[in-house]
């Protein structure tokens, strides 16, 4: 297939029981122009390769897959940059993991339609439905509007801003290298990256879903001392952002730093210290809503 308007990219492992939803949201988009979805599984132990296998065949001029033997991330390996990059073909790059999956079937189109009246934009997000373990149901929407959100928010909502099964970018966007995407590639960096040049495009229209918490995911595992392992990369990528953009971000990116310095003491239970003398309450209750209020105060001073 020639032409392709917008690659979308599938990362799965051991996702059987999730993976339909996410292929069938694919196949289903209504869209007036080409794309090609491009699925890796990670060698998974289940009977993920097979779903994969038929999508294949049923869709043969969409659906890509790639099959590992070994896994890949395991190994050290980012999927998307190490594996899929020279298989990108379209103007624009879609993301959906494959244990979420789209419930709009004019997605691409909405997103592609927005990125070219905005050709100053180059990434675009959306609304998400978000479902947690316990079945609770929430929303992944920093705004009621549709809008174009600054760089400076993007920087300090952190990683879960948007869902990643929202975003959208030009492909130039998505493959450049820049010293702070290199220093961490993944979705906080992403969104960065695609706000600098002329903020983030937000939708408001809910067309996706984002299951949190499944086995096998990535925010199964984002607990305890992984998880503060993981903000101390995010750190250094800051870091480097703070230095390419020379200083543009300083202050925002510093209050990013004093919230994932205060997240690290919750997650090591160490409420007290982040506690005055007289601030101090009894239950876990009390000293939990006061964290609340000190990290809203963080949020809003300077």
């Amino acid at each position: 297939m020639n032409n392709i308007v917008v690659t979308i990219i599938c990362l799965t492992y051991n996702h059987e029981n999730w993976i339909r939803d996410a292929l069938d949201g694919f196949v289903r988009q209504e869209a007036p122009f080409n794309y090609e979805v491009l699925v890796h599984d990670d060698a998974s132990t289940d009977t993920t390769p097979r779903i994969i296998a038929e999508y294949a065949s049923a869709y043969p001029d969409v659906i890509i897959p790639f099959y590992e033997k070994e896994n890949q991330m395991s190994a050290g390996k980012v999927i998307s940059r190490d594996i899929l990059f020279p298989h990108i073909r379209g103007k624009y790059v879609a993301l959906c993991e494959g244990d979420d999956y789209w419930t709009d079937y004019h997605k691409l189109k909405k997103q592609v339609e927005a990125l070219e009246n905005h050709p100053d934009t180059d990434i675009c997000a959306h609304t998400v439905l978000r479902i947690g373990r316990n079945g609770l149901r929430t929303y992944v929407a920093p705004s009621l509007h549709d809008t174009v959100i600054p760089a400076k928010n993007v920087i300090l909502g952190g990683g879960a801003f948007v869902a990643t099964c929202s975003l959208m970018c030009r492909r130039e966007t998505y493959m450049r290298e820049t010293p702070f995407r290199k220093a961490v590639f993944n979705d906080y960096s992403l969104q960065i990256q695609g706000s600098l040049r002329g903020g983030m495009l937000f939708l408001k229209d809910c067309m996706s879903v984002y299951r949190q918490g499944l086995p096998a995911s990535w925010t199964r595992g984002y607990h305890g001392q992984k998880r503060i392992e993981f903000r101390k990369k995010d750190r250094l990528m800051l870091d480097a952002l703070d230095e390419y953009t020379e200083g543009r971000y300083s202050k925002v990116i510093q209050l990013r730093r004093r919230l994932y310095d205060s997240d690290d003491l919750i997650t090591e239970h160490k409420y007290l210290s982040l506690l005055k003398p007289s601030e101090i309450k009894v239950t876990w209750h009390q000293l939990r809503r006061t964290f609340v209020k000190l990290r809203n105060s963080i949020l809003i001073r300077p």
